[in-house]
């Protein structure tokens, strides 16, 4: 097959080298870059392309009704929420994504925003870097044996997780009614509901996905049912978590801390309530991230294009709900 053009959304990577070599099996005439992650902007470089590279732009339905050639859309991450699966499905285009390319990156960043809120890591730091050398200044802090850990989800990250935590002495219980028990009982977690997990958790970690239903399920409401000495940990979606509330929690002391690899604006603007906080620890959405998941990311979404492009089926395609 001859004359194919690739084009890209966005991308965060600083090249393309490896999409391009997983694309070798693909005679393609060119990689279309956009100009910027706008509707017209993507369609001015894909809308006679025959496939399309995405990491972070939203491909809803304005521009997939653009799309006037292409069979595939190769997503560079572990979620599709920003592609419309049913405008893209209605159009006969397959959808690909890498659900497996970061879960020992992220699981490791989880625990590492965990370990670093529950001992105060980055707040003793500071101090100490500001001449004081105060142990009391950083008290109280627990042990983590004995304590428990609620995943709020139990998919492919969390299964990471749970490993890691139980290492600690951590307990490790989880809220997720889509997963099977025997995922349960096989990681030796107790499964629970959600309003049972918030009440017995001293750290909570969010890993559910982004839907008009959990769209900032953690909210003051979320935060009362916690304990006032609970952790919350989000290195899933920014917008499951309501920041103001978020802020006005942490002020009413309605629980400890919270660690955020994601915010539901990124980057957030500089009157965001978390900026600046001792009680918070953020990082600037880097939970992915290593040199070996950018290339495993790369490889896999990119292959799955070239197969799909070649008649193929992809190891990783999207299903409409």
């Amino acid at each position: 097959m001859s004359n194919q053009i690739i084009a890209v959304a966005d991308s965060v990577f600083p090249n393309l080298d490896l999409a391009v070599e997983a694309l070798s099996g693909v005679t393609t005439e060119e990689f279309r870059m956009s100009a910027d992650t706008s509707a017209e902007s993507i369609l001015a470089v894909a809308a006679d392309a025959d496939a399309l590279l995405v990491t972070y732009s939203q491909i809803n339905a304005e521009v997939i009704a653009g799309l006037n050639n292409c069979k595939a859309i190769g997503r560079f991450g572990v979620g599709t929420d920003n592609i419309d699966i049913a405008a893209a499905t209605e159009k006969g285009i397959q959808v690909c994504y890498a659900p497996v390319y970061c879960l020992d990156e992220v699981s490791d960043h989880a625990m590492a925003l965990l370990l670093s809120c529950a001992r105060k890591i980055p707040y003793a730091n500071k101090l100490a870097s500001e001449g004081r050398w105060e142990m009391p200044a950083v008290t109280p802090i627990g042990r983590f044996r004995g304590k428990t850990l609620g995943l709020i989800g139990l998919g492919n990250i969390p299964q990471q997780i749970v490993g890691k935590a139980q290492a600690f002495g951590i307990n490790v219980i989880a809220s997720d009614p889509y997963c099977p028990d025997d995922v349960f009982s096989r990681l030796n977690v107790e499964k629970v509901e959600l309003d049972d997990l918030l009440g017995r958790s001293d750290y909570v970690s969010v890993h559910a996905p982004l839907t008009p239903e959990t769209e900032n399920m953690f909210n003051m409401d979320a935060f009362k049912k916690m304990k006032n000495s609970a952790f919350l940990i989000n290195t899933a979606r920014g917008p499951l978590v309501d920041i103001d509330d978020l802020a006005k929690a942490l002020d009413a002391g309605e629980i400890a801390g919270a660690g955020l690899d994601v915010l539901p604006e990124e980057p957030p603007a500089a009157d965001n309530p978390l900026l600046g906080r001792d009680d918070v620890v953020l990082t600037p959405h880097t939970g992915f991230y290593s040199e070996d998941a950018l290339l495993d990311l790369q490889t896999t979404v990119a292959t799955d294009v070239a197969t799909i492009l070649n008649g193929g089926e992809p190891k990783y395609p999207v299903k409409p709900k």
